[in-house]
């Protein structure tokens, strides 16, 4: 069982809608786990599932903009761990990104977060904005274009596996 279902859990007495929302927002479920256990767990028809999904997955986006990059500086000057943790944090973001990023800009973070894999969803594409420095405006933009199109995937990838089990 994932985590993330073992969280979804724990929303089953809400209303289907809020839960899908909630459980978008937690960066190990994100929208690539609120659609699919919208749908089952939650019993979600397929557009209800997605809008709720993408504006679960958007919340936390405009924070992580905005508030990251003071946190981590105020965690780095009084905790030696925290200094470590984000040093290791931001030169694997930036190895992985930076190449990208200075080429193609927003449009390689829309896609970044576009993918549909672990880590490459809007909390890891918010991160790497801040830690690249990026528009705050542009940053939220390309990663709602992002999240829309990996929800539209992710959609169709659960629509799919639903129809081949007969559900």
């Amino acid at each position: 069982m994932s985590l993330a279902y073992t969280i979804a859990q724990k929303f089953v007495s809400l209303p289907p809608e809020i839960a899908t929302m909630l459980l978008a927002m937690v960066p190990v479920a994100e929208l690539r786990g609120a659609i699919p256990i919208g749908r089952t767990l939650y019993q979600l028809p397929v557009v209800s599932a997605y809008i709720w999904a993408v504006i679960g997955n958007m919340l936390p986006v405009y924070f992580i903009l905005t508030w990251f990059d003071p946190i981590a500086t105020w965690l780095r000057k009084v905790s030696p761990l925290a200094d470590k943790f984000f040093t290791w944090l931001f030169e694997r973001t930036r190895r992985k990104l930076e190449k990208n990023v200075e080429k193609y800009g927003v449009f390689a973070l829309a896609l970044f977060v576009a993918i549909p894999l672990p880590a490459t969803g809007a909390w890891t594409g918010s991160l790497a904005a801040s830690l690249f420095g990026l528009s705050k405006k542009k940053a939220f933009i390309s990663i709602l274009i992002g999240v829309l199109v990996a929800g539209v995937l992710i959609s169709m990838l659960t629509a799919g596996g639903l129809a081949a089990l007969g559900k």
